[in-house]
């Protein structure tokens, strides 16, 4: 795994073998910051990473320079590492929160430009995601939503749905409140 873009571009972030990795593929990531990078100046954005799991999307939005980025993630072992690795690489706007990322939401004070949620592909209440976001008002109101998600997932017909891109077996599913 690596950093594909930004101040850290090329550095390589290599895990143990105790974490269960799913972690999204470069030609992914590099298809989902080329469409933010040419919409978005990522350097003033506030950013919520649910299901944070490695945290290489965490990595990606604060090598780009985004201020804050909060990541979410409830397996102690994966929140260790990040945090070690942020630390290592300096990237000090990371803040890891141990928790379940439906209950963080639940939970949530803070409004971001963009929340990431990339849940494992096996669990059945993905397509919550969105309408729990919008319920909890936590994007700010010109802010995005992106699930990562695998095919066997349909947002088609959310009133939200801006967008959805795939990367190979990769689906990214944009969401925003206002469209």
């Amino acid at each position: 795994m690596r950093i594909i873009g930004g101040e850290h571009s090329g550095k390589q972030i290599t895990a143990g073998n105790n974490l269960t990795l799913r972690p999204t593929t470069d030609f992914a990531k590099e298809g989902l910051f080329n469409i933010l990078g040419n919409r978005y100046d990522l350097s003033t954005f506030d950013v919520l990473d649910l299901f944070s799991g490695t945290g290489s999307i965490s990595y990606e939005f604060a090598s780009r320079g985004c201020p804050t980025v909060h990541a979410v993630e409830m397996l102690p072992r994966h929140v260790t590492f990040i945090r070690a690795t942020a630390a290592k690489l300096g990237l000090n706007q990371i803040r890891v929160i141990r928790n379940d990322a439906f209950h963080f939401i639940t939970i949530c004070k803070t409004k971001y430009d963009i929340i990431f949620a990339d849940p494992p592909y096996e669990i059945t209440n993905i397509e919550k995601i969105p309408t729990q976001i919008f319920q909890h008002e936590i994007l700010k109101p010109e802010g995005i939503l992106i699930v990562e998600h695998s095919k066997r997932n349909d947002f088609t017909g959310h009133e939200h749905l801006i967008d959805n891109r795939r990367y190979g077996n990769v689906h990214f599913s944009f969401f925003k409140k206002d469209i």
